[in-house]
Parts: structure tokens; C-alpha cells; sequence
């Protein structure tokens, strides 16, 4: 009877939110068991983003940790820095209070950025992998010597527009999220928009700035870890020359092209997704 009653009493629930600093707390998604793969999303998503890779991650034995950062979904929306590093030490105090050892550490888009600030800043402290998909790096935006993506100029205009009329950039955005404008049906992106509505303004805008004017070419080249590229070859956000250009600044790095993907490979090619990242995070 003792043994009945231990089966199926429940494990004590984990902490939905995680205080990095007096009055922001960060909300996170902990689940499953194992050697522990954390999500960072992309601007301006939260960790619900990672709805489609959770379950496989757990159902192969690994704990799932999804972050969302300050501003964004259910996180706390302070006004200040909104810099890569700032989420950068947001991420170590969460893998801190967590106790995390020898996690891989993925990044999407903008979150791919913030890991790579990530690992400049930290080293291998508590990841020994990288994951970078869809990643705006090196830099998202073009420079004289960076003739990739877009001009600053463009990014400007989104700023504008996020302080005049943000649900017209959000839709803006949604339109080149993906290889086509139909290649995820409604429902999802419905769900998408409402996800990236759940952002406050403030944080949306200066994470664009952050976008604009970050260059990681020397971070990209103090990585040592193993690190994993995944990129759509149809990336309208984050152009496939991004990816390439990583590649050339990592030292110990290999790219996985998505041929049918573009910005959205996380829901474009979803099954391939997360075989590549359980492979990866399990040699």
C-alpha cells in the first residue's frame, strides 16, 4: 500500500518564475528529466515559442528549460537596459538559481545572439554546447565591412513604427516569418501574434535597438564549445549569408541547412528541428 501511495503521489512542483534581480522575475518553463537543453527565444516571443519542441525533448529523456526574457510573454516588463548582455546575465542567474551543469544552450533568432553574448561573457559555466538557430549573427544588420541583412536605417523605421502602430509591425513581421505567407496556417500564426502582442512596447523597441547596432564577430570568435548551426535557406528575418558568415567565426562549429524553412524553421520543419537538436545535444 505504501509503495501504491508513493507511485502516484506527485513531485513537488518547479518555480514558474525566477527572480534575477529585485522586482524581475523571468517566467521559465522546467520540465522533464536529465541532461538539461535551455531555450532562449527571439525577440519579440517568449518561451512559449518552444511549444513543439518540449514534449520531444522530454520524451527523450532530457530536461527542458525555456526562458523568457525581460520584457517579453510572462516575464516581468521593467524599464532600463535591454542590451544582449543584460539578458545574457539574466540567463546565468536563472542556470545559477537552477544549479544547471553541462547544459546545451539553444537560441533563436535574437535569443541565438544573447546565447552567443552568452558564452562570450561565460564561457563554458554551466553549457558545453551551443545551439544557434535562425540566429541573428554576426551582426543583424549591414556595416562597412558586413555588406549582409539589412541597413540600420531599416531598423529604424521599425522602431517608428513599434511606437506608433505596434500590432502593424508585429503583422508586418508575420508576413516573412516563414518561407511563404501560407506556409503556417492560421491557427498558428494567430497563436504567434498573441504571443508577441504579450510583449511590452518598451522592451520590443529597445531589443530592436540592440538588433541594430550589436556586432558579435569577436564574441563568435572567442566560442570554444561545440556549436550547431540551424538556418532556413528561405530566411527573409535572418538571411542563410548570416549563417554562412557564423560558420566562417566559430572555430568548432557545423551548419545544418533547412531547405524548406524560413525564419520559422522551429514550425516549418518541425520532426527535423528536433531530431537535429537531440542528436546534437546527445553526442
Amino acid at each position: 500500500m505504501d509503495k501504491i501511495k508513493k507511485d502516484i503521489e506527485p513531485k513537488a512542483a518547479r518555480a514558474e518564475y525566477i527572480e534575477v534581480e529585485p522586482n524581475v522575475r523571468l517566467h521559465v518553463t522546467d520540465a522533464g528529466e536529465g541532461q538539461a537543453i535551455v531555450l532562449i527565444p527571439g525577440w519579440p516571443l517568449s518561451d512559449e515559442m518552444y511549444e513543439y519542441q518540449y514534449n520531444d525533448l522530454i520524451n527523450a529523456g532530457f530536461r527542458v528549460i525555456g526562458i523568457t526574457l525581460r520584457g517579453f510573454g510572462k516575464s516581468d516588463k521593467p524599464y532600463g537596459a535591454y542590451n544582449y548582455d543584460t539578458h545574457a546575465l539574466d540567463i546565468k542567474r536563472v542556470l545559477d538559481h537552477l544549479d544547471i551543469k553541462d547544459a546545451t544552450l539553444c537560441g533563436f533568432s535574437m535569443g541565438g545572439a544573447i546565447a552567443v553574448s552568452y558564452v562570450s561573457l561565460y564561457g563554458s559555466m554551466r553549457v558545453v554546447k551551443l545551439v544557434l538557430a535562425g540566429a541573428a549573427t554576426p551582426s543583424w544588420t549591414q556595416r562597412e565591412d558586413f555588406p549582409y541583412n539589412i541597413p540600420k536605417s531599416d531598423v529604424d523605421d521599425l522602431i517608428a513604427l513599434n511606437n506608433t502602430d505596434r500590432p502593424k509591425l508585429l503583422s508586418n513581421f508575420a508576413k516573412i516569418f516563414s518561407a511563404t505567407e501560407t506556409t503556417l496556417n492560421e491557427g498558428i500564426g494567430n497563436w504567434l501574434t498573441a504571443i508577441n502582442l504579450s510583449a511590452s512596447s518598451y522592451a520590443t523597441g529597445k531589443c530592436l535597438m540592440a538588433l541594430r547596432d550589436t556586432d558579435l564577430r569577436r564574441d563568435l570568435q572567442k566560442i570554444e564549445i561545440p556549436t550547431l548551426i540551424m538556418h532556413g535557406k528561405k530566411d527573409k528575418i535572418c538571411s542563410f549569408d548570416l549563417a554562412e558568415q557564423t560558420l566562417k567565426l566559430i572555430p568548432n562549429a557545423e551548419l545544418v541547412a533547412f531547405e524548406k524553412s524560413g525564419h520559422s524553421l522551429f514550425l516549418e520543419e518541425t520532426k527535423k528541428f528536433n531530431a537535429e537538436l537531440i542528436k546534437f545535444a546527445l553526442e
